[in-house]
């Protein structure tokens, strides 16, 4: 089977390649748009099946299955997604310090069964993460560095020095839970 990841990601990119060889990137470029979801875990689901989706649809992807994801953060059911500029990025870090928070990665695959016909399948991941308590001075080095601009809930786990403790996939925090991504993969070989 020919693979597509439907992101621009490295690190989704990077964390693919652990589990398929050879697959080629057509990132997703449509609006996400939500009808209604509501929890953290079905708004990656549809944000990650709309990716897969817009992909699947091009006429070089026919035959190929593809791969959406989406990631974001959630503080007490409240969606963070990526900061809008230094100051909201600031306004994340601040309400993350010192607590657990959610974060839900959705993966969702579109590809031809053994009978010829399209398939999807979505799942969601989630995992708890703890954050150390940071002071305004950490919180500004940090966004000084450029790294919470791109990310949801304004951080990188990989960054080092903000998490306390993780309870549940490291991988899924950094953007594709492998571990969902191996049983989905499992699934669809079976």
């Amino acid at each position: 089977m020919e693979w597509i990841l439907a992101s621009a990601s490295p690190r989704r990119r990077e964390l693919l390649g652990k589990l398929i060889e050879k697959f080629d990137i057509i990132p997703a470029k449509g609006e996400e748009v939500l009808h209604g979801e509501k929890t953290p875990e079905e708004v990656v689901k549809a944000l990650a099946k709309q990716k897969a989706s817009e992909v699947a649809t091009l006429p070089e992807t026919q035959g190929k299955a593809v791969l959406g994801s989406d990631t974001v953060v959630a503080l007490d059911g409240e969606i963070l997604g990526k900061p809008k500029d230094e100051a909201d990025a600031a306004r994340m870090l601040s309400a993350l310090s010192g607590r657990t928070h959610e974060v839900y990665t959705g993966v969702c695959i579109i590809y031809t069964n053994k009978n010829g016909g399209r398939e999807i399948l979505c799942r969601a991941d989630c995992t708890k993460v703890r954050f150390n308590v940071l002071t305004a001075e950490e919180i500004g080095a940090y966004i000084a560095t450029g790294s919470p601009m791109d990310k949801a809930g304004a951080y990188g786990i990989q960054d080092g020095g903000l998490v306390q403790s993780i309870e549940g996939s490291f991988s899924n925090v950094v953007g594709l839970p492998v571990e969902l991504c191996e049983k989905m993969l499992a699934e669809i070989n079976a």
